[in-house]
């Protein structure tokens, strides 16, 4: 991808009419389930009509969560959709070691072609313990994240507060791996606006970088939220300009020190902002 996505969308693999509208939300990325949202006796239809749809290339990215990773559905999911032009990405759920990374980057690469991207959803106990570990498996990962409904049930938290450590963790195992920053978990409730844009901004703060979304009507909300805002904006080219006139550490007349660090925040709040 060329862009720095903000928002990635779910929907169903079994419900072909919902994807193409998906593929028109505005959604940086459709990530098209094959797992959680389709029940077991619509497996194989979610796996032929998402292998339909991606023959041929797409105009949005499109992403795939396969099924689980030890079940009998994950290696038919391979077989159908690892080589398809559309593809552009395999999301792999409940991912506790590294060893399955490299075990379904084996069983994903076509002969004679690369390695689908892999990006690896952390949703365990054992999967948060093996966090950077996992982000640094194979050269075809290109990202992590968690999978927050079934890291609570596994650490039988009651409310969201007991999961910033694991939160704090996947970022950390990213930067450390040379991975992006993370997008956040989706947020279950559809209609309140108001606390996703809280809950994005309680993400931003702790270094996630756009959010995973269930409908449509939650996009702006979590593009406003992680888009810098226009005095984030007007701050890094002050810094960046006050940099270029200045070699080594230095103090602006309104008293921020300027050194190596602030410059790279500065260029990175223009990165997302220009969404490069």
């Amino acid at each position: 991808m060329t862009t720095c996505p903000l928002t990635w969308l779910y929907v169903p693999g079994d419900r072909p009419r919902v994807v193409t509208k998906a593929l028109a939300s505005g959604a940086d990325v459709v990530v098209i389930d094959l797992e959680d949202a389709v029940a077991p006796d619509r497996k194989e239809y979610a796996r032929e009509a998402t292998a339909d749809r991606l023959r041929d290339p797409q105009t949005v990215p499109v992403h795939v969560r396969i099924n689980a990773l030890d079940g009998p559905h994950a290696p038919l999911d391979l077989k159908a959709l690892a080589h398809l032009p559309g593809l552009a990405g395999l999301r792999l759920p409940k991912v506790t070691s590294p060893q399955q990374v490299r075990n379904i980057a084996a069983a994903a690469t076509p002969p004679d072609a690369d390695t689908p991207p892999l990006y690896a959803l952390l949703e365990t106990a054992l999967g948060i313990e093996h966090a950077h570990a996992v982000a640094g498996a194979h050269p075809a990962v290109r990202g992590i994240s968690l999978g927050e409904a079934d890291l609570r049930a596994d650490l039988g938290l009651r409310d969201d507060r007991g999961l910033d450590w694991c939160r704090s963790r996947i970022v950390v195992a990213a930067r450390a791996a040379g991975l992006p920053a993370p997008p956040q978990s989706v947020h279950p409730d559809t209609r309140d606006l108001e606390s996703l844009a809280a809950s994005c901004a309680h993400g931003r703060a702790l270094g996630f970088v756009g959010r995973a979304a269930i409908h449509p009507r939650q996009l702006p909300v979590i593009e406003r939220a992680y888009l810098p805002t226009p005095r984030e904006i007007e701050e890094a080219h002050h810094i960046l300009r006050a940099a270029r006139a200045h070699q080594g550490a230095q103090a602006l007349p309104n008293g921020t020190f300027i050194d190596a660090a602030v410059v790279a925040t500065a260029r990175r709040t223009l990165a997302l902002a220009h969404r490069v």
